[in-house]
């Protein structure tokens, strides 16, 4: 990469020029620039010498950072800055004497100094309520597995799948394959699947000698699946094979939705099931499932990250003696809202139907079903949060750098 040329970045993505640098001043410390349409922003020196492109910092093969900041002579201070022919930011630091250059498109991606959240979510989280005319997202994936379907398909069925279950939790595709097995082929569109001891893929449907109550053929309540591990599958797929029973109608409940509701008319409720540990266990034949957390879980800043809601996966509660009144009384009143048909969707699978949905967030129950009226086959598996999350960013990138083939 010459002067020429603006330089690389520090990952693989594409990042348009939206704004160009106007103007650039800096103290030892600290670089200030103007963009072209206003913005001002401001970068510490020490952010900058980090995020350098140069092979001192980063490893040209795997853009993995290789500087260790500890081993600079000293701490690192600016003793230059301008904009050079490119539009490229050049700054100088000392002692290293060594001028690095920056990539005006991802400088204005990562300004710091402007984004009041920098860890907003990738899509805007959308609580959601049921009610009898309420459905999930649906999407018609006719050719998703096609092979020669490339972006097309991407663009019309991957990207706004990803974007519901992001939002909502939730989404469902139809007139998908049905053959037993298709569904590894349709997660691999997303990322890897997370095998359990149910197997990478695993059969719902009722069967003699039953290992969970999944297969059988009785009413499940709403639920997330395998709470009982230290971090339970963020993501779970159901893809239809067969339904012609009687019953077994699915629900779906935004455990989030359900969580706010709490807060709001329970407030002790709530604190309570923020606070005391319940003991999830799954305690089958050959295996021995068993981990403690609270049923409503949320992240350093207050907000929401999972809700572990299952009572038939729960053991006995172990925590303080005084806690235990107060704890039973909260999941009451919880378990009470979980029975407001509000809060609830309902809706009968049809063969070749896929439901993406976030094991972490959503609930889901069935309805009881009569075994002798026909046959109810689902396959599914799980996967992590982070491999949607990682597949949307992907997508996101491939956009961009349809904009720069376009714009060039």
């Amino acid at each position: 990469m010459t002067d020429t040329e603006l330089p690389r970045t520090p990952d693989y993505d594409a990042w348009p020029i939206d704004a160009d640098l106007d103007t650039v001043s800096f103290t030892p410390r600290l670089v200030t620039v103007r963009w072209s349409d206003g913005r001002i922003s401001r970068y510490h020196g020490i952010w900058l010498r980090e995020n350098a492109t140069d092979d001192t910092t980063i490893n040209p093969a795997t853009r993995e950072r290789i500087l260790d900041l500890s081993t600079l002579p000293a701490w690192p201070e600016v003793e230059g800055a301008e904009i050079d022919a490119t539009g490229a930011l050049c700054v100088d630091f000392a002692p290293e004497d060594r001028r690095l250059r920056f990539h005006p498109g991802w400088l204005r991606a990562h300004d710091y100094d402007n984004v009041s959240d920098p860890e907003a979510p990738l899509v805007p989280v959308t609580t959601w309520q049921g009610g009898p005319e309420a459905g999930p997202d649906t999407l018609d994936a006719t050719g998703l597995l096609d092979t020669d379907a490339g972006d097309d398909a991407e663009e019309a069925i991957l990207a706004p799948a990803l974007e519901s279950v992001l939002g909502k939790g939730l989404v469902r595709l139809r007139n998908l394959p049905t053959e037993p097995g298709s569904l590894e082929a349709i997660a691999w569109r997303i990322g890897p699947v997370r095998p359990t001891n149910f197997g990478q893929l695993f059969d719902v449907r009722a069967k003699p000698d039953p290992d969970s109550n999944a297969y059988t053929s009785i009413a499940l309540p709403p639920h997330v699946d395998l709470p009982t591990r230290e971090y339970h599958p963020g993501l779970q797929m159901l893809h239809c094979l067969e339904n012609s029973v009687e019953g077994g109608q699915a629900v779906m409940l935004d455990g989030f939705a359900v969580a706010e509701a709490l807060r709001d008319r329970h407030p002790e409720a709530w604190t309570t099931l923020t606070r005391v540990r319940w003991c999830y266990a799954n305690t089958a034949r050959t295996t021995d499932y068993v981990w403690y957390e609270p049923m409503i879980r949320l992240d350093a800043r207050g907000k929401l990250l999972e809700v572990r809601i299952a009572d038939f996966l729960r053991g006995p509660l172990q925590t303080a003696f005084e806690d235990v009144e107060p704890a039973y009384e909260a999941l009451m009143t919880l378990q009470r809202l979980l029975r407001d048909p509000a809060f609830a969707i309902r809706f009968t699978y049809a063969p070749g139907d896929l439901v993406i949905f976030d094991n972490r967030r959503l609930l889901h129950a069935r309805d009881a079903f009569e075994g002798a009226s026909g046959h109810r086959w689902l396959q599914g598996c799980y996967m992590e949060r982070d491999e949607i999350r990682s597949r949307y960013r992907m997508i996101q990138r491939a956009r961009r750098q349809r904009r720069l083939t376009t714009d060039a």
